[in-house]
């Protein structure tokens, strides 16, 4: 599997989002390493179809993802149990990691 995370510096969740996927995939055995993308200008967000930083692809999908959100240089927030947040829990990881 390959799990990209692309971000851009100004975001306050893409170092939350980094250790969380490091600790689910260890959690689940898995040795896939996580690319890590910086997004700096509006053209590369659009070239990689970047609704918001954080934002994870697995194999080249968005699991998160909503097809009617536009590329932007934003904050992205994830709908958690716990209300929104800027990055999905561990649980929720887990299971599109699986």
């Amino acid at each position: 599997m390959t799990v990209t995370l692309f971000y851009f510096d100004g975001c306050p969740h893409w170092m939350t989002m980094d250790e969380r996927l490091k600790a689910v995939l260890r959690r689940i055995g898995r040795e896939d390493a996580v690319e890590r993308r910086r997004v700096e200008t509006i053209e590369d967000a659009q070239a990689v179809g970047f609704t918001g930083s954080p934002m994870i692809l697995l194999n080249g999908s968005d699991p998160f993802g909503d097809l009617t959100t536009p590329a932007s240089l934003s904050c992205r927030m994830y709908q958690t149990p716990d209300g929104p947040a800027g990055s999905p829990t561990l649980d929720q990881l887990v299971e599109v990691l699986r």
